[in-house]
């Protein structure tokens, strides 16, 4: 069954789940290979309120049903050659953000490869032994979370790149997630 209703649109039970499903089709729609993107999540409702031009510039005319939405607003691009983590440790976002997410591309090895991995590797050196590992599976990422401590993550496999196909779970990629809710800290 896919997860896109006739409309084009998302189908999901939360507002958070269907930013997230927005964003990962965002994501689909520029291919793989591309940098991560940060987004910033804001209340749908308030930005029509607070900002009437930008939410008509951005397509929101409040023609939705009514339900609270979340809308994502991509945010200047992360810095090329700067660690993820350090990226994430610089950001402080105003009261208006609900919200953070991003999207990311990762190679991944199933749990079964765990037991071959060398021991005392670099960084660096992991990397191109995972990129050459026949088990490796190339994957976009893309987590959300609000200040008050919800979760949503879309996983695609670029061997199934298909709306279709993209798992969701709040917990599908917590070290992500935990990093994107210090940004919140103060």
């Amino acid at each position: 069954m896919s997860n896109i209703s006739t409309s084009g649109t998302p189908m999901a039970a939360s507002p958070l789940t269907r930013a997230v499903l927005e964003i990962d089709e965002y994501a689909a729609t520029l291919g793989w290979d591309q940098p991560a993107r940060l987004f910033a999540l804001v209340d749908t409702a308030k930005l029509r309120a607070q900002e009437p031009q930008l939410a008509a510039q951005l397509g929101l005319d409040g023609t939705d049903s009514g339900a609270a939405t979340l809308t994502p607003v991509e945010q200047d691009e992360v810095p090329a050659g700067t660690p993820l983590d350090e990226f994430l440790g610089t950001i402080a976002w105003p009261d208006a953000v609900a919200g953070c997410a991003l999207a990311v591309e990762r190679q991944m090895l199933p749990p079964s490869a765990e037991a071959a991995v060398p021991q005392g590797m670099s960084e660096k050196q992991l990397a191109a032994w995972v990129a050459k590992h026949p088990d490796r599976q190339e994957v976009r990422m893309t987590v959300a979370v609000l200040r008050d401590g919800a979760r949503e993550s879309a996983v695609r496999l670029r061997e199934k790149d298909s709306a279709s196909e993209v798992l969701t779970g709040a917990d599908l990629v917590p070290g992500l997630a935990e990093a994107l809710a210090a940004t919140f800290v103060e």
